[in-house]
């Protein structure tokens, strides 16, 4: 039986969470031509600026959220789970724990956005309660589709 937690990044993680986000969209780069954003990140900022939370299996990190607190949302920056444990329920109780968040911080929507060509990351938000509320080209190219969900 494994030992599973989440807990939150520290500077100390920052390679970590450049090494689980770059395997999680790994699979995109041959779709869209290029690294998507979250490939690129400076994660030794955002560690600092952001809340990550990692994932962890046996004190391995597997999965990680990252989220901004804005004036009227909470900012769903990042999901990045690992290929090998994708399509176990990770994604769930990522979004699941940015609701805890949101509410903790008395914000009653959650906001993210992914490129409109990761038609399965449009699904599966849709299925878990995201309605797309905003398309805008995306300066290296493609577009840009902003989702949202209200929580209670």
């Amino acid at each position: 039986m494994t030992a599973a937690k989440l807990r939150r990044a520290t500077l100390a993680d920052a390679a970590a969470v450049r090494d689980v986000t770059r395997a999680a969209y790994a699979k995109w780069i041959p779709l869209i031509g290029r690294e998507p954003k979250p490939m690129t990140a400076n994660y030794e900022r955002a560690v600092v600026e952001h809340i990550i939370d990692l994932y962890e299996e046996n004190d391995v990190p597997v999965a990680l959220i990252e989220v901004i607190p804005q004036a009227t949302c909470l900012l769903i920056e990042n999901i990045a789970v690992l290929p090998n444990q994708q399509g176990k329920g990770l994604g769930d109780l990522l979004l699941n724990h940015a609701e805890i968040i949101a509410r903790s911080l008395h914000l009653s929507e959650l906001q993210l956005y992914t490129n409109a060509a990761f038609i399965s990351n449009i699904d599966f938000y849709a299925r878990r309660g995201f309605q797309e509320f905003h398309r805008e080209p995306f300066p290296a190219g493609g577009v840009t589709v902003h989702m949202k969900k209200m929580i209670e």
